[in-house]
């Protein structure tokens, strides 16, 4: 269908809903990707996570400056540095009208934990909730935890009732292609009721008018949310008045828009970052020509891969200006980033032609690369740029691009050994990335994303340590030496952190959100 057609579909689909209700204020939303679930124990997303916040909620939640601010509990005293009670925030329903309790914290931190799910890291070190009474839980932890708070933000509670009605107690296996009730049907007690998800067409929302925050800041009554792949229907969309907002602007359109009076831009830094992940840990590695052997081991040809990369002219001649070239594995915004140690590499190709030959492999060889086509600003255009540069050194990269629910999938299953990822730092505190991507795979959250099966014995200690450091100069210096290592040993190939421009009517209102997560909740309509 060409983005004409579709343009028309989506406006008279739009148009529709519009004329529901004089009253109604919708707003229509629009990006690139789709959701992957809507069960929210089951896929560490940055965008299914933005949508399902609408509806399910944490005991604590952020306020506009990314200050920990009472959500579902609205009191928090530290009984002893590894025992925590939360009360519970009293009269709040499920969206079908079910009374809030200690329960549904017990049942869904039970289910957050199972080992099918990768949204462990949000419980990572809590050994046990417990009740105390109907509205009064405790979190019994491993070990004094220093970001707690803020890791409980994503731990979204599930009701206990509607999970066992319906058959869902178990988080839906992803990776393995299952679908449970909790994956197509979402029950919450959070701003917005989830009424439809159409994949890759529409999610549907309204407002809960029983929600328990009644200082709500918005007038928005409902939301469409519209996962648009093509660049040029999604910005024609805007232009034409069939959305308001715009969270995934292709880089080529941003001087445009914002030069348009009917729209205005807020931009931003992303706190995400775009790299490459290489397969350390298998003896030989999936889609090489080259046998018995993984040319990823040798740090030395690592290395050679980072020096080949040419960030300022991706940011330059792709990205447009809107990417910050990374040296790390973290963005500015971060606790952990810092200027001097987020110096991306200066390309030199003679230097990593002599690596790679030292290395064993004078000509190069081949590889299959894995990229997502719909989910990071230009992740495609950027591979391709990759692809080209490596070629350089003999390294022949055969690009695979499709979208993020088909990729997601290979790389869980440890299908590729070569693949791109944005990883988005949720808690804006490096232990989640280095807990996630760098810290040895086990169980429960330590390398819950290391789907690249690296395994560094002095970065696993000072994850561990920094998990329960609570002195902050101390667990700061022992971030700052894992990302360090993390960077020197050429664990990864960062390549850019993003910014993030939205674009928006004139009449809409919203707080640009670094986490790249708008929220209805902040957002109003003149």
């Amino acid at each position: 269908m060409n983005h004409q057609l579709k343009l028309a579909s989506i406006s008279l689909a739009l148009g529709l809903l519009a004329a529901t209700s004089a009253h109604a204020v919708p707003l229509r939303w629009a990006a690139q990707n789709d959701i992957l679930t809507t069960d929210p124990h089951s896929q560490n997303h940055a965008t299914t996570n933005a949508i399902l916040m609408h509806a399910y909620e944490g005991l604590t939640r952020y306020n506009t400056k990314y200050d920990v601010e009472p959500a579902l509990a609205t009191k928090w005293t530290f009984i002893s540095p590894t025992q925590v009670r939360f009360e519970l925030r009293k009269g709040v329903k499920f969206h079908d009208g079910t009374p809030f309790t200690a329960d549904d914290v017990v049942f869904s931190f039970g289910r957050i934990k199972q080992p099918q799910g990768t949204m462990q890291i949000y419980v990572t070190g809590i050994k046990e909730v417990k009740k105390i009474d109907s509205l009064t839980v405790d979190l019994i932890l491993e070990a004094p935890n220093p970001i707690l708070l803020r890791n409980i933000i994503d731990f979204r509670i599930m009701s206990k009732a509607w999970a066992e009605k319906n058959n869902t107690v178990n988080t839906q296996d992803y990776k393995a292609k299952e679908d449970n009730y909790a994956s197509r049907n979402v029950m919450g007690t959070g701003a917005y009721k989830i009424t439809g998800w159409q994949p890759d067409q529409k999610i549907s929302m309204v407002q809960n008018p029983d929600w328990w925050d009644k200082a709500r800041a918005s007038n928005i009554t409902e939301v469409s949310y519209l996962p648009i792949k093509s660049d040029p229907t999604r910005v024609a969309a805007l232009l034409s008045g069939d959305v308001d907002l715009l969270t995934d602007l292709p880089t080529q359109d941003v001087a445009k828009l914002k030069s348009d009076p009917k729209l205005k831009v807020v931009e931003g830094p992303e706190v995400r970052t775009i790299f490459l992940a290489l397969d350390q840990g298998s003896d030989e590695l999936k889609g090489s020509n080259v046998k018995g052997k993984n040319p990823f081991k040798d740090k030395r040809v690592r290395e050679a891969l980072n020096l080949t990369v040419d960030r300022e002219a991706i940011k330059r001649t792709i990205m447009r200006g809107l990417s910050i070239p990374a040296g790390i594995m973290v963005a500015p915004g971060v606790n952990g980033n810092t200027p001097d140690i987020d110096q991306p590499l200066k390309v030199d190709v003679e230097k990593a032609k002599k690596l790679m030959t030292e290395a064993g492999y004078p000509e190069g060889f081949e590889i299959q690369m894995n990229c997502p086509n719909n989910r990071y600003v230009n992740d495609e255009e950027v591979c391709q740029a990759v692809v080209a540069m490596w070629a350089k050194i003999g390294v022949k990269g055969r690009l695979v691009a499709t979208p993020m629910a088909q990729h997601s999938v290979t790389f869980q299953k440890f299908d590729t050994s070569l693949y791109m990822l944005g990883w988005g730092v949720a808690t804006y505190d490096a232990q989640y990335a280095l807990q996630s991507l760098v810290r040895t795979k086990t169980t429960g959250a330590d390398g819950n994303f290391n789907y690249s099966k690296v395994s560094d014995a002095k970065i696993d200690q000072l994850v561990d340590a920094m998990k329960t450091e609570v002195d902050i100069p101390k667990r700061n210096a022992m971030i700052r030496e894992a990302l360090l290592r993390t960077r020197d040993e050429y664990l990864f190939v960062p390549l850019h952190h993003q910014v993030r421009p939205w674009a928006m009517r004139a009449n809409v209102t919203t707080e640009h959100r670094s986490d790249d997560r708008p929220e209805a909740r902040f957002t109003n309509i003149k």
